[in-house]
């Protein structure tokens, strides 16, 4: 039987109040404001018994997280260090930073909030319920998922912000961004491409006022980091400042946190702060410890307890004695197991689909809709002096490129960034001229690394701005997909909504590119994007709807801090002719502004080309020249057809879609991905959910890669394929 750690501290203060010896002191160094080293303590103290309190109500059945702080408690010297409105992005593990976070601003109740969280209560004050996070927007900590480091290229994102003078009212300008995290964590992807983004920012000079812990225990649920590892690669960052301290230190820990803030605040310049702790009680409340550790391991690790450290120096400075910090040991333990007792049984939580979901569905449609119709002011010298509604018809590209112009005017606070976006104006010129209109604050390159390029949107839509983060291929977005998932999506649901991070992820994709590409630039799997809950997606597919649909994006980040992406088909951007060449059928002039209240594009608005009563075809995208093409083929025939431009592939417009539909006998789903996985799946199980009672079919790519060249055709869906598809559906001639 191993020792419990209660028990240990219990043993230890007993004996220490009874004469038995003080533990070694570390060699001199600072002597700590007394007032600061208890409020050090009691916050140490809160976030212990908080963990046991939260497996009490487990063996209850009332409590529903038990990965707990328990040997981390170190950590809230770094809450001490900072000011409460300094963001803060916390590890699992940074209980005792939440405590004295809270002791930093008046009328908190840092005990009841752990406590519901981790009973997921309706009263939890940052998910309402939804999940057990360190978070609290009245303490500017903003909570994480559980998603390995997914919170370290926001962190990045948020100073860098900072760092361009993005601050707000709530963010003050001269904040520093704190980001904790674990040993094990540092080694994920994730976690590695955040440093090196910090590094590559402060390698330039370019201001960074970014703290990032790393609380180092020393394993990793049962994986064991190896021995000086974690320091050697968190020392090796360009430019980063590292910093490595002791849990079981105080007076050195509390002055080195308190320094290394004031250098970060004051220089705006990044460090690494690599916080020495241990871990008691395994990973969690279901981890059988002794299964990978032996007792003396884990007894061993007791020596290291930072609450017995705190006692100890507190002891020797004649602050507390160890009988003073038994008793408020014991105090703490009434205080947060009464809390606990007078909340067992008294649980309120979410109790249906749309109270779980609210935080994801909530609309304000009036404001998105006066948000998308607003033009700024300067349009003329934006656009130099040559306003897009004057020019002759446009291109999808050359639209697209002019909407982005009127959304730098409307939306101040608008950021457009991305690989080659500024100087170049993008692979295809979709950005082109913005840097030089709107100047480098606003318009500027990334590094290649399409996580930062997320993480950078995702930290800057935190001070109020409106981030327009391009990602150049849909392909690339696979690698930093969960920046999407984990972070940006997930941010309304796991806050109750008191976050957003609202923005629109440009993206070019999907396939039919000529004489280029391959998989990798003909990418046509929308998939990872539609399974991502509470995200829009639009798909651009001609020149006339696509300004309207980008502005409606931009409307909906802003109002409902919903995260939008904004497809754009590659082989549509300079496609002119339709039918014939020289047609200019996939050409359309540039609407003014005071006709965009006209050509608005809600979300799940579809759009109805033609009013054939034989026979209809959905699609979106490149499936929309195709169909449009068929049917004219078909109207030759004799064969009435009308074509739906879903617009929007998440949420999916069923309703309207259904609408668009309804009376004509026979349908055909045109869907350029894939059969497996593809939009077409949806759509046909939304016509059987809505009673749809014609015929219904559909034409889709094949299960494959797109390969390079003209082996590509093999496995794209083409128009022989629509007119086949359509031509089974309406019978024998």
């Amino acid at each position: 039987m191993v020792e419990s750690i209660d028990d240990h501290v219990v043993r230890c203060l007993t004996g220490w109040s009874q004469g038995r010896p003080l533990p070694e002191a570390p060699a001199s160094g600072p002597d700590p404001d007394p007032g600061l080293l208890l409020r050090y303590l009691d916050a140490q103290l809160q976030s212990r018994h908080l963990d046991f309190a939260l497996r009490w109500l487990q063996s209850r059945g009332e409590g529903f997280y038990t990965i707990g702080s328990s040997g981390h408690e170190s950590n809230a010297a770094v809450a001490l260090a900072l000011r409460p409105t300094d963001p803060a992005l916390l590890h699992y593990r940074s209980g005792a930073f939440y405590a004295a976070r809270a002791g930093q601003v008046p009328g908190s109740t840092p005990i009841a909030d752990v406590l519901h969280s981790g009973a997921a209560s309706t009263r939890d004050p940052i998910s309402g319920g939804r999940h057990k996070v360190f978070g609290h927007r009245g303490l500017s900590i903003v909570p994480q998922t559980s998603t390995i480091s997914s919170h370290l290229p926001r962190a990045v994102g948020l100073a860098f912000a900072l760092g361009r003078g993005l601050g707000s009212g709530e963010v003050p300008a001269d904040s520093v961004v704190v980001c904790s995290f674990g040993d094990a964590s540092a080694n994920h992807s994730t976690a590695v491409g955040a440093l090196n983004a910090a590094g590559y920012c402060a390698h330039q000079g370019l201001p960074l006022p970014l703290l990032l812990v790393c609380e180092d225990n020393g394993i990793g649920i049962s994986t064991r980091s190896p021995r000086g590892w974690v320091g050697r690669a968190l020392s090796m960052l360009p430019g980063v400042e590292y910093v490595p301290v002791d849990g079981t230190e105080p007076a050195h820990l509390l002055a080195a946190a308190a320094e290394t803030a004031g250098r970060v605040r004051e220089r705006r310049r990044p460090a690494v702060l690599h916080l020495r702790t241990v871990r008691f009680m395994g990973h969690a409340g279901s981890d059988a410890e002794l299964a990978y550790r032996t007792r003396g391991e884990i007894v061993g690790d007791y020596a290291a307890d930072p609450i017995l450290a705190a006692a100890a120096l507190l002891a020797r400075r004649g602050v507390l004695s160890p009988a003073g910090t038994l008793a408020r040991y014991e105090e703490m333990r009434e205080r947060v197991m009464g809390e606990a007792r007078a909340l067992s049984g008294r649980v309120e939580r979410l109790d249906s689909p749309q109270a779980v979901v609210a935080p994801l569905t909530a609309r304000r449609r009036r404001e998105v809709s006066a948000a998308a119709g607003r033009a700024g002011a300067g349009r003329e010298a934006a656009f130099g002096g040559r306003l897009p509604e004057g020019r002759p018809p446009l291109t999808l590209a050359q639209s697209i490129n002019a909407a982005l112009h009127d959304a730098m005017l409307a939306w101040p606070r608008a950021l457009v960034f991305g690989e080659d976006v500024a100087r170049k104006g993008g692979v295809y010129g979709v950005t082109r001229g913005l840097r030089k209109a709107f100047g480098s604050a606003r318009v500027f390159d990334t590094l290649l690394d399409e996580q930062t390029v997320l993480g950078t949107a995702l930290g800057a839509a935190l001070t109020g701005a409106l981030p327009i983060p391009e990602i150049q291929y849909l392909a690339y977005l696979h690698n930093a997909e969960d920046q999407l998932r984990g972070e940006a999506a997930s941010l309304r649901f796991f806050s109750g909504g008191r976050y957003e991070n609202g923005m629109v992820v440009r993206i070019a994709g999907l396939a039919y590119q000529k004489g280029f590409g391959g998989h990798f630039h003909n990418d046509n799997s929308v998939a990872v994007l539609r399974d991502i809950p509470g995200l829009a997606v639009a798909v651009a597919s001609h020149p006339e709807s696509a300004p309207g649909l980008l502005r409606q994006c931009l409307a909906l980040a802003e109002q409902e801090g919903r995260v939008c992406v904004f497809l754009e088909p590659i082989a549509l951007y300079h496609r002119r002719d339709l039918h014939a060449e020289g047609d200019g059928g996939w050409l359309a002039p540039y609407a003014a502004p005071g006709d965009w209240a006209g050509g608005e594009v809600p979300l799940g608005r579809v759009r109805t080309v033609g009013e054939g009563a034989d026979l209809v075809m959905v699609t979106f995208g490149n499936g929309v020249p195709m169909s449009l093409r068929v049917a004219g083929v078909l109207a030759g025939e004799g064969v009435g057809v009308r074509v739906v431009d879903l617009q929007w592939l998440s949420p999916l417009p069923a309703e309207e879609m259904l609408k668009a539909v309804w009376g004509v006998p026979r349908l055909l789903v045109v869907d350029e991905s894939r059969a497996g996985g593809g939009v077409s799946e949806a759509v046909v199980a939304a016509l059987v959910d809505g009673g749809f009672p014609g015929a219904v079919g559909r034409v889709n790519s094949v299960d494959s890669f797109v390969p390079l060249g003209p082996a590509a055709d093999q496995v794209l869906l083409g128009e022989g394929d629509v007119l086949a598809g359509a031509r089974r559906l309406l019978g024998p001639a």
